[in-house]
């Protein structure tokens, strides 16, 4: 569908409700009270309160004090168990979040209730939505299975992030920030307030540059984003559209291990390129969302939400490739001065063009004891994946394309919720059906390789939470079953990977004690048929992962709050783990043989998994309205494979950062803000993310790791103007 298309589209089943009488009340303060209204868009798919799940809430006012231009995995980096990255090395550009050692195609992801995990590869390219959270205005993290959900299944955790709001007065934001690597961040956003005591419309224009720790890693995104609302006093209707705007220079090979001490800022990206790297390495994509909400008060204990959503994503990366065979492009060798030609260097271009939709709906029925929520939803999604040479020395039309393939992935589902209170005890149940289908038209290496699978799942939840005074203590059990994404599949038709499951049991315990909180969880979760990389290779000689039958992950994660005086608060959170494979086999390519070696191991660490994550953040009041947090990080030895071999690992880390906050009133201005960050105080050469592969050429073993380093020392100020 066109964008034109389909902006028309919203706009035409948006107008006639936008019209509507009966505008919202006001309450006895002579303020609009509408605290239903927001929160219902989401309640379907965020925990409440009393629910047994682990939850951390992050909210408006956590989120502007840490808006520098990172991104979203940096704002998440002090929850318990969550380590962040980036391939820049700064935070900006690709960045990606492990939580309890999960990767993101393993975390559900949700703007406003609506997924945001790309449905083939069920990745997070958070990189398409720069300064997203210039906009959110709360994010929840659910770490393990938590509560059913829009879109991919949960393995890790949950995080949604909500931008819908309702600002009563007319606002005004100017935001710009400087660092490290020519870093900056521009930022307008403005808001009529209500309107009629029914209208209000919010938008904001972004822009983040920077030139990367790591050689060449620049980033140059842009976004947009616009809201605009109509309220009465039991209903409200909202239009979302947001779009980003991304041109990264490609960073993704990461260090190798021989230059990680000497030229840890080296960029291998565009080296196939004679003399000088290639300039234009570059991954560019943009991405743009409608969403359309409508909320009904039907009467005083029922609610209804309705969401219809379309995300249109178009964009390529661009690679320069030397020595490169004509057959690989299904072409014949051309003939020049009488001799076959087999190679050349060639510029190529791998698209994306694809386009998300579908629909959302949840009923809410709350009264004094008693909430019910069914919600569901269906969604289509249409990828095209096709390349193009750009240019060629020799042999090839400018434009030739090699491949263009089809994807389309459709998904159903339907949940129901449960939860009733008995005088202290709330319990909890939560049923969740969900229908897949997944059909692929070939693949860039296998191009006669087609996909056709059907799946049903059904992923039932239990819990209770008792609640005192100063004490609440809740336990779960919840099952999540998950497809194998696109790439899983290149395997070949003859090792069709299976889905995934994982049964997720929580304890958890919080008590209170005058100016202290202490919080406990104790997890344990057994994974089935979860897929791994082994270094088998597939038809295509490419490596898969494969299903291994037994995994699990279980461990304790520790909170505590103390507000030690006046002017100072701790907090420190401590996640222990176990995460382990029974059994599996590794292969490694032989060269000489041109076989794979295989070896059998038996409980090794699942790789990225440290069984220490420890998060310190001391807080001072120094001035009235000053605030500077100390903010520590330790992770401990992360495995690059499943192997648990120390020589395929990252070093344990520990570092530390410091931030700030200053609010100066102003008599003509809301307020004036001036935020700064200086991370990496102390310098410390780390790497919290990498890769490996080895390989034996007869009895000699090569091992190659490559890592993804952060940056050193760095700093970040920014100010922001409210009006």
């Amino acid at each position: 569908m066109k964008k034109t298309n389909l902006l028309a589209w919203l706009l035409a089943f948006s107008l006639p409700l936008f019209s509507q009488e009966n505008p919202p009340k006001k309450d006895s303060t002579g303020s609009f009270n509408s605290k239903w209204m927001p929160s219902i868009e989401i309640k379907a798919v965020r925990a409440g309160k009393d629910y047994p799940f682990t939850q951390t809430t992050i909210n408006k006012s956590t989120i502007e004090k840490k808006n520098l231009g990172q991104d979203i995995p940096f704002i998440l980096n002090q929850i318990p168990g969550a380590v962040a990255n980036a391939d820049a090395g700064n935070g900006i550009g690709y960045t990606g979040l492990r939580i309890r050692g999960t990767d993101p195609n393993r975390i559900n992801f949700t703007l406003n209730g609506i997924a945001y995990n790309d449905a083939e590869s069920q990745g997070v390219f958070l990189v398409n939505l720069p300064d997203i959270l210039s906009s959110t205005n709360s994010i929840q993290v659910q770490r393990g299975v938590g509560t059913s959900s829009n879109g991919t299944g949960a393995f890790g955790a949950t995080v949604n992030l909500m931008t819908n709001e309702v600002n009563e007065k007319a606002y005004g934001l100017l935001s710009n920030s400087l660092g490290s690597y020519n870093t900056r961040k521009h930022t307008i956003k403005a808001g009529t307030g209500l309107i009629n005591n029914q209208y209000t419309i919010d938008f904001r224009l972004s822009s983040i540059q920077s030139d990367g720790y790591i050689d060449r890693a620049s980033s140059n995104l842009s976004s947009y984003y616009f809201s605009a609302a109509s309220l009465k006093e039991n209903s409200s209707l909202r239009l979302n559209i947001f779009s980003g705007k991304e041109k990264t220079y490609q960073a993704w090979y990461g260090v190798p291990e021989d230059q990680l001490l000497s030229n840890r800022k080296i960029n291998i990206a565009g080296t196939d390129k004679p003399g000088d790297p290639y300039e234009n390495e570059t991954d560019n994509y943009q991405q743009t969302h409608y969403q359309l909400f409508y909320n009904k008060k039907i009467n005083k204990t029922i609610n209804l939400n309705v969401a219809a959503f379309t995300t249109v994503g178009k964009g390529y990366y661009e690679q320069y490739k030397a020595d490169q065979k004509f057959s690989r492009y299904g072409l014949p060798n051309p003939i020049i001065n009488g001799s076959p030609v087999t190679q050349t260097d060639l510029i190529r271009q791998l698209w994306l063009d694809n386009t998300y939709m579908g629909s959302n709906f949840s009923f809410q029925h709350k009264n004094e004891n008693t909430e019910l929520i069914l919600g569901g939803g269906a969604s289509n999604y249409q990828g095209n994946h096709f390349g193009k040479i750009i240019w060629a020395n020799t042999g090839i039309a400018k434009d030739h394309r090699w491949y263009d393939h089809e994807a389309n992935k459709k998904e159903q589902h339907l949940f129901g919720k449960w939860m009733q209170q008995k005088g202290k005890f709330y319990l909890f149940g939560d049923m969740q059906l969900r229908n897949v289908g997944y059909t692929i038209d070939g693949f860039r290496d296998n191009p006669n390789l087609t996909i056709n699978q059907q799946w049903l799942f059904l992923n039932p939840k239990v819990g209770i939470r008792y609640t005192a005074n100063t004490m609440s203590a809740y336990l779960s059990y919840a099952k999540a079953t998950k497809e194998p994404n696109r790439d899983d599949f290149e395997a070949g038709a003859n090792e069709i990977p299976r889905p995934e499951t994982l049964h997720d049991f929580e304890a958890g315990i919080e008590k209170k004690a005058g100016k202290l909180t202490l919080a406990g969880t104790l997890y344990f979760m057994d994974y089935v048929n979860q897929l791994v990389l082994t270094g088998k290779v597939n038809d295509v000689g490419a490596y898969t992962r494969t299903n291994i039958p037994n995994s699990f992950r279980t461990g304790i994660e520790l909170e505590l709050n103390l507000a030690a005086t006046k002017w100072m608060q701790i907090s420190n959170n401590l996640a222990l783990s176990r995460n382990k494979i029974k059994n599996f086999t590794d292969y490694v390519d032989d060269y000489a043989s041109g076989n794979q070696m295989a070896t059998q191991y038996e409980n090794t660490d699942i790789a990225f998994s440290p069984s220490l994550v420890n998060n310190t953040t001391v807080s001072l009041d120094i001035l009235k309205n000053l605030e500077v947090n100390w903010n520590t990080k330790y992770v401990g030895r992360q495995y690059l494979d499943n192997t648990s071999r120390k020589n395929r690992s990252l070093d344990p880390f520990l570092v530390q950062d410091i931030a700030f906050n200053w609010t100066i009133p102003m008599k003509n201005l809301k307020s004036l803000e001036l935020i700064g960050q200086i991370n990496n105080i102390w310098n410390t050469l780390y790497a919290p993310n990498g890769y490996t592969y080895s390989y034996f050429y007869g009895r000699t073993e090569s091992i190659n790791n490559f890592y993804y380093p952060m940056a050193e020392r760095n700093f970040m100020v920014g100010l922001n103007i409210h009006f």
